[in-house]
């Protein structure tokens, strides 16, 4: 329905009855909410399917109608006629019933982010997120630094990158590639200055103290009360961080064939590009020889049949054949976004992955945890949910549930269930936890709940100026990770933004801390599952097979946003959010670290 059309029905369906019989307050809402869903539901499916269509093949035409279809839902979903009719009904919300309010502070939240009354400036940024967005999707990483206008002549992938910085130990060379992965900032750093003066505009102008304010709205939290949780979360994991970070530097300078540094190690040492997961570096755990046989095809499957065995349904064969699950061949003529994610186009069944999935352990996990995705979202398509709240508890939610999966899918029991590891594989679980802490979980949290967090925080919130970005990005990587520019004027250069080469900096902005909560909520979860349910060690559990860890998932995802995060968190682990159990999961590998450096 195109969003003219729906605007002009909905004061008709509003005025349908006469003036001196007015409906009751819950049958004028019902009735405002099925058309909303309605109209919400095409015009979230247009838009998803050209953003899908924008980011999975870069080109200008593309993009054009990737912006037309989101400025047809902003114009519908920031409408004043329907915000209006909003506050009416909320009015009388003591007449109507809870699932009924819930949506309608989700309309209005939606609308927050673009709101009628500056439709030029909605337009603006959206036009300005789809232009940034197209830079850094077609953007070609070179080795060498290539003028304007050259081709480079001999191009890398994202995964290129990522190889080199995981595998090779020549430092001059790992430097080489660090600052190729960086060169994309340049150009990103121009759109970062219009797109943050923007989105502040909009949310402002909606009451929120910046659009880092907005978002954080969506936990029902201030900006700083956001801050302060995080903090408390950095304070929490530091005694492990730390201890991990000098592990770390020193299996790092055994393979570079040099002392440790005395201060802060310099980023280009770190196995990853932002140093938030460190590869590589416990010995006899690297598990990407055990997948050298395997295909990326196997891997997607096999994620899939991990959920089937719990009692969830086969995916649907459209998720087969619209998804762009794979590298683009060489010498295809075509761009697409290096991030994998997951898509839920229609709110319905029409659910989608995107990524690059090759033959390795990495990649192993992060299908189980797109999968995740996938599978809460068809969890909550059904007509119990309206389509409005048709997403996580709360963001963190979504990325929890998949986050727990990639947890159970690299459980020693599951991996020789299916046939990764021989059945006699004798694997320390201590080294176990040790490569788990540093690849997905507590080195991540410094990054994400620290640097990133906190990055965005002063951007939007404190209207941090552009010629303090790149000196108050490396305090914070300094502060929070313990790193630093492989060279002092990486500082100074007023062309570089190292921030703006996190793709979530620029297409999904001030909501990093997402991860961060989410890494807590994964182990409150599985906690519950590996004790409560299996009967099991945390350490050393395997979910698949068991139909009850099945429902019991089942029974948090079907909700959606229907019920306040936090009642869903309580419900399901019996505590709200703390770090409790991720402490507790890595006691003994603290333990151990601070036994070992101890005897040095």
């Amino acid at each position: 329905m195109r969003t003219a059309a729906a605007l002009a029905l909905l004061p008709l369906l509003l005025a349908s009855a006469p003036a001196h019989a007015a409906p009751a307050a819950q049958e004028r809402a019902e009735r405002f909410l099925t058309l909303y869903n309605s109209v919400y539901t095409g015009l979230a499916t247009v838009a998803s399917e050209n953003a899908w269509k924008s980011s999975t093949d870069v080109r200008p035409e593309n993009e054009g109608r990737r912006v037309a279809a989101e400025e047809a839902y902003a114009t519908f979903i920031g409408d004043p006629a329907i915000i209006a009719e909003v506050d009416a009904l909320l009015a009388e919300r003591a007449a109507l019933s809870p699932l009924q309010v819930r949506q309608l502070l989700k309309i209005k939240a939606n609308a927050s982010t673009a709101p009628g009354s500056m439709r030029p400036v909605v337009a603006k940024r959206i036009a300005a997120e789809a232009q940034a967005a197209a830079v850094q999707d077609s953007f070609v990483f070179c080795l060498e630094a290539v003028p304007a206008g050259q081709a480079c002549p001999a191009p890398l992938t994202a995964n290129d990158i990522d190889a080199k910085l995981s595998t090779v130990t020549d430092l001059a060379e790992r430097q080489r590639v660090w600052e190729a992965s960086k060169r994309i900032g340049v150009p990103l750093k121009p759109h970062l200055v219009e797109l943050r003066a923007l989105r502040n505009q909009i949310a402002r102008a909606s009451g929120y103290s910046s659009y880092f304010g907005l978002m954080t709205a969506d936990y029902g939290m201030s900006a700083d009360e956001m801050m302060t949780l995080l903090d408390g979360i950095v304070r929490d994991i530091k005694p492990l961080y730390d201890a991990l970070g000098t592990y770390g530097r020193d299996r790092l300078a055994q393979r570079y064939g040099v002392a440790p540094p005395a201060g802060a190690m310099p980023a280009h040492w770190a196995p990853n590009r932002w140093g938030q997961e460190w590869t590589g570096l416990v010995p006899g755990i690297d598990l990407d020889p055990y997948f050298a046989q395997r295909t990326p095809e196997w891997i997607v499957r096999t994620s899939e049949q991990f959920y089937t065995s719990i009692g969830m349904q086969p995916l649907p064969e459209s998720f087969w054949a619209r998804s762009d699950l794979y590298p683009v061949p060489a010498g295809v003529d075509r761009h697409k976004n290096s991030h994998a994610s997951a898509w839920h186009i229609d709110l319905h069944q029409d659910v989608r992955s995107l990524m690059s999935v090759q033959a390795d352990a990495g990649w192993f996990f992060t299908s189980h945890h797109e999968l995740g995705h996938i599978y809460y979202d068809l969890a909550y398509a059904r007509p119990e949910v309206p389509p409005v709240l048709r997403e996580g508890a709360n963001r963190a939610f979504h990325e929890g549930v998949g986050e727990l999966i990639s947890v159970a899918a690299s459980q020693v029991p599951y991996l020789k269930k299916i046939g990764v590891l021989p059945k006699n594989t004798k694997i320390n679980l201590t080294q176990i936890m040790l490569e788990e802490a540093l690849t997905r979980t507590v080195v991540f949290l410094p990054w994400s709940a620290g640097v990133m967090s906190r990055f965005e925080y002063e951007l939007y919130e404190r209207d941090l100026p552009p010629d303090q970005w790149q000196r108050r990005w490396w305090e914070l990587v300094e502060q929070h990770q313990g790193m630093s520019p492989p060279t002092a004027d990486r500082l100074t250069d007023p062309a570089l933004c190292d921030a703006c080469t996190k793709t979530h900096i620029i297409d999904d902005p001030a909501g990093y801390y997402d991860y961060a909560l989410a890494t807590v909520i994964k182990y409150q979860l599985h906690e519950h599952i590996a004790t409560k349910i299996l009967k099991q060690d945390p350490r050393s559990c395997d979910y698949s097979g068991n139909k009850e860890v099945g429902a019991y998932l089942q029974k948090i995802l079907e909700k959606g946003a229907t019920e306040d995060w936090r009642t869903v968190l309580e419900e399901a682990t019996g505590e709200p959010l703390s770090t409790r159990a991720m402490l507790a999961y890595y006691q003994p590998l603290l333990d151990t670290l601070r036994k070992d450096q101890r005897r040095r």
